[in-house]
């Protein structure tokens, strides 16, 4: 599976989630994950993947699904990250639309739901410009351990 897709940001961040993961974030305030230290915690737990991307904007996103359980070559200057994905449902766009407010992402929101296999994945992240490359491989862990914020 693979695809290409645009989002615009206005928070400068992409991210991407097992809607399930977060269901313990629906009645926080929208704007839950500004906090470093609560964006850090679900990053480390394998909750969510935040992506920083320093500005706001239109990014375009070339997406790939290897089902496969071999594991590829990490390209240089890509960046590997954990999660978990208990229910196969992830969210991938814009993090204005993660899970709070008492609203989860669905058709309406600028990204994609991708449909997966339950388990762990690694996320092999890239960007050149507003270009940004996400491959989505098998796992073999679920968490990250991460001192500061993703940035790409």
């Amino acid at each position: 599976m693979r695809g290409t897709f645009q989002f615009v940001t206005g928070t400068a961040t992409m991210c991407l989630f097992d809607l399930a993961s977060l269901k313990h974030r629906v009645e926080e305030p929208p704007d839950w994950w500004s906090i470093p230290e609560d964006e850090l915690a679900e990053v480390n737990a394998g909750n969510c993947l935040f992506f920083n991307l320093g500005a706001d904007g239109m990014y375009e996103v070339s997406w790939s699904v290897d089902i496969s359980h071999s594991t590829s070559a990490v390209p240089e200057g890509a960046q590997v990250f954990y999660l978990q994905v208990p229910t196969g449902s992830v969210f991938l766009g814009a993090a204005e639309d993660v899970s709070g407010g008492e609203l989860e992402p669905d058709e309406s929101c600028d990204g994609m739901i991708l449909s997966l296999q339950p388990g762990n994945v690694a996320c092999i992240v890239s960007r050149e410009g507003n270009q940004i490359s996400l491959k989505i491989q098998p796992g073999t862990q679920g968490h990250n351990e991460q001192d500061s914020l993703i940035r790409i």
